[in-house]
């Protein structure tokens, strides 16, 4: 793929920064740093403009809290100020990223998504007999930043921005080992993490001839009619994992299956005929809207937002085949 420059004055144009403002900010709205900086917008984006152009600019100290659901992870929060920046970054590199990524790689990308993943694993999973489920331990905290840098000067010649990037990969979070590892919690690092195991995609389905092959994160499948070959697959994609990207499979997570007993997979449990929402996502799913009523009834939440916070957990759910665990949700709520 040809690498592409002058993309550093679209990241620093004040209108595109404007827009990354803005996007920054509707995630972030009780946030006091981002309304202070939203007050004073237009002085704000002239001075961080300044600094990306003449090279002072700085990211800022993270915010670190630990989050528990699905699981542990240690999150680090970027100052609005640098996520603005990311905003910005990620809008230029996101259709550079697009034309290099496979078909079947769900995270990060628009008109993908964790149900589209779902989707079409129901659909290999309806037409192969066996599956290999991968997933790779401590991923977001093993990523090299050499490698990562590496490829990135593969995709970018653009030396403004180059520098950039590597101030971004490099501004590590306190918890994370030197050279390794990307902070949960920035936009940048989402999009770093899934170029990172693109390589991996286009070996699995290039050179080990995968046909069945779905992944979001760095959770994925394989799916094929023998378990030998899957086996086999396993195997290579280790010694690739490990050798041209420095990553270790988690093997405890890691096991070849027909797809008859069910597929483990973002949080439901796929079979061949039907989509069943795991054990722990329906805990998950049961907490939350119990909290949110709770709030509602305290009185620090609207009807609105209420109705809201319902509706995107009935939508989740919905994937699955959970009619009669809404009619029994909603058959409560009546009483």
């Amino acid at each position: 793929m040809k690498r592409i420059g002058y993309l550093f004055e679209q990241v620093c144009d004040f209108l595109s920064m404007e827009r990354a403002a803005y996007r920054a900010f509707r995630a972030n709205r009780g946030n006091g740093d981002a309304l202070a900086f939203m007050f004073r917008l237009e002085p704000e984006l002239l001075q961080l403009q300044r600094d990306l152009e003449d090279g002072s600019y700085r990211p800022g100290p993270y915010h670190t809290f630990t989050i528990w659901e699905p699981k542990e992870r240690r999150v680090a929060a970027a100052p609005f100020r640098d996520r603005v920046v990311h905003h910005a970054v990620c809008a230029v590199l996101e259709p550079v990223f697009e034309r290099r990524y496979i078909h079947d790689s769900y995270a990060c990308r628009n008109g993908k998504g964790s149900h589209r993943a779902l989707r079409r694993a129901f659909g290999f999973a309806r037409s192969s007999r066996y599956f290999l489920k991968c997933d790779v331990a401590r991923y977001f905290e093993s990523i090299d930043h050499a490698v990562l840098k590496g490829m990135l000067r593969g995709l970018f010649k653009d030396a403004p921005l180059l520098a950039l990037l590597d101030l971004i990969v490099e501004h590590n979070a306190p918890h994370n080992d030197p050279g390794k590892g990307v902070p949960i919690g920035n936009l940048t690092s989402q999009h770093f993490a899934n170029l990172y195991l693109d390589r991996l995609d286009h070996h699995a389905k290039e050179a080990l001839g995968v046909r069945g092959y779905v992944r979001y994160m760095d959770d994925f499948l394989c799916f094929a009619e023998g378990r030998d070959e899957l086996h086999g697959v396993h195997a290579e994609i280790g010694i690739f994992a490990a050798e041209r990207l420095g990553l270790r499979l988690k093997e405890s997570k890691c096991y070849v299956a027909p797809v008859s007993q069910g597929i483990p997979f973002l949080g439901f449990r796929v079979y061949p005929g039907t989509v069943r929402l795991s054990r722990p996502s329906l805990v998950r799913c049961r907490r939350k809207l119990r909290c949110r009523e709770a709030d509602f009834a305290e009185g620090t939440i609207s009807e609105e937002t209420l109705m809201q916070s319902a509706g995107s957990l009935i939508a989740h759910i919905s994937h699955a085949n959970t009619m009669a665990l809404r009619r029994t949700w909603f058959a409560a709520n009546e009483g």
